[in-house]
């Protein structure tokens, strides 16, 4: 079975008594209400990670992930921070390719790659984010968008790293804007990612995959969206700064392996 994520991008947000304080709050309430199919994470910005590290390393299935991370090793890269740092810090997963990564640093599909190499190389769980702007799905392109991401990247892995990958679908005119796709559009999206990865790696291999919806997910939509069979949970944005909504969407995910 494929494994079901439940994770909180809070991008450029909180203090840090602010951060310490939901990661505790979180780690307290999966603590008590753990289950073995539902992992969660949280993605705070990169001060914060050290102090969440720490809030939920003791709790199983609840792990800390980076919002980035940069392609060399080391170097003269003034404000970046590397895989090696991340997992020294004892961060397990870092995303990489969200689209305000790509739309506002410029971040190409051959950085996406290199970013790719530089997490598997030091064990971290990429989530690796795509998906089409509104313009790209007027005109009919998500899927060929879609496939350009995908071709240059996670299908340039070879078949024992991709195991270790989560793709994240993430409609760009979904992305703080208030939209959502329908669950209809959700599964038809997850399905042509999977399709894609069969063709590169084969069918057994892509069903392994876990893809998440990363477009706007709420307490009220959530499970609506779970209910579809490829979406295996959740990269959630805003919804994920309260507790209350994080952790309902996380049940949410819960009632439906119910």
């Amino acid at each position: 079975m494929r494994r079901k994520i439940i994770a909180g991008n809070w991008k450029m947000n909180k203090t840090a008594n602010e951060a310490a304080a939901l990661a505790q709050e979180l780690a307290v309430h999966i603590k008590m209400n753990p289950h073995d199919r539902v992992e969660t994470l949280i993605a705070p910005p990169f001060p914060f990670l050290q102090t969440c590290v720490r809030s939920v390393s003791e709790i199983p299935g609840f792990h800390v992930a980076a919002q980035n991370c940069h392609q060399e090793k080391s170097g003269a890269f003034t404000g970046e921070v590397s895989a090696a740092m991340l997992a020294s810090l004892g961060v397990s997963h870092v995303i990489i390719g969200h689209s305000e990564r790509r739309t506002f640093f410029g971040e190409t599909n051959d950085i996406l790659k290199a970013k790719l190499n530089a997490a598997i190389e030091q064990n971290l769980i990429p989530v690796f984010c795509v998906g089409e702007t509104l313009e790209e799905r007027n005109n009919h392109r998500q899927v060929l968008v879609i496939e350009e991401q995908l071709q240059h990247t996670v299908c340039q892995l070879d078949y024992a790293h991709l195991r270790q990958i989560v793709i994240a679908y993430e409609p760009v005119w979904a992305i703080g804007t208030g939209l959502t796709a329908t669950p209809e559009q959700a599964q038809e999206m997850h399905v042509v990612i999977r399709s894609l990865i069969s063709k590169s790696f084969g069918h057994g291999n892509a069903e392994i995959i876990p893809i998440l919806y990363g477009g706007s997910c709420n307490p009220k939509n959530a499970a609506s969206l779970f209910a579809c069979e490829d979406v295996d949970g959740a990269l959630i944005g805003g919804a994920s700064l309260n507790a209350n909504d994080f952790l309902s969407i996380r049940n949410a995910m819960i009632s439906s392996l119910a």
